[in-house]
């Protein structure tokens, strides 16, 4: 019988890629996103880390559900900003979401920063709990530098300005499956996909 896991986020876009990366990894689950429950309220990330974010989302929807739930949280890190936006890369310019805004002000605060000290990463925890409590938590790290203008249409968030480290384009003009294989939240739940499949047996 195939397994039910809820993915903890609303975001289509999320959904649609951790279908592929979980179902290139083999596992047979039939991945449903939080708004097959809009009952469940959204959980306040109110953690200082990812691991503590996705924990937090993670846990809060396996209890309201009763189902093995999963979540992530995921962001970019910027060396020459101290690891920033980090935990705060949705609501960076201040309204969660607003894709453009972030990237407009990132792209600003580093007007000035030479093309040597633009290294970032993209950072993704992912993590498993199940209605037992038991956790799980797995991390996966793109690392790139960042490009002074947006290119591509592929992907969200950032992806249109960090170039991965050997890659001539941006996450954004990757195809899908050039991304998922390479990408933070490919890593990262690829490294989860055989704990979900141990601890839902």
């Amino acid at each position: 019988m195939t397994k039910r896991l809820v993915l903890a986020t609303r975001n289509q876009h999320k959904v649609a890629e951790l279908r592929d990366i979980l179902g290139a990894a083999g596992l047979d689950v039939e991945l449903v996103g939080a708004d097959a429950f809009p009952e469940v309220p959204d959980v306040p990330e109110t953690g200082v880390t990812f691991a503590e974010n996705a924990l937090l989302k993670a846990h809060a929807l396996a209890k309201a559900t009763g189902l093995p739930a999963v979540a992530d949280d995921s962001g970019l890190c910027v060396d020459v900003l101290g690891g920033a936006p980090g935990i705060f890369s949705a609501r960076w310019a201040g309204r969660h979401g607003d894709d453009r805004a972030n990237l407009d002000l990132l792209l600003a605060q580093l007007g000035d920063i030479a093309a040597e000290h633009r290294a970032a990463s993209f950072a993704c925890a992912a993590a498993l709990a199940l209605p037992d409590g038991t956790e799980r938590v797995v991390e996966g790290r793109l690392h790139g530098t960042l490009r002074t203008e947006p290119a591509g249409t592929n992907g969200f968030g950032y992806d249109p300005v960090l170039q991965p480290l050997g890659e001539s384009r941006t996450c954004a003009e990757l195809s899908a499956e050039e991304k998922n294989a390479i990408s933070h939240r490919g890593q990262a739940f690829r490294s989860l996909a055989p704990v979900v499949a141990e601890l839902l047996g």
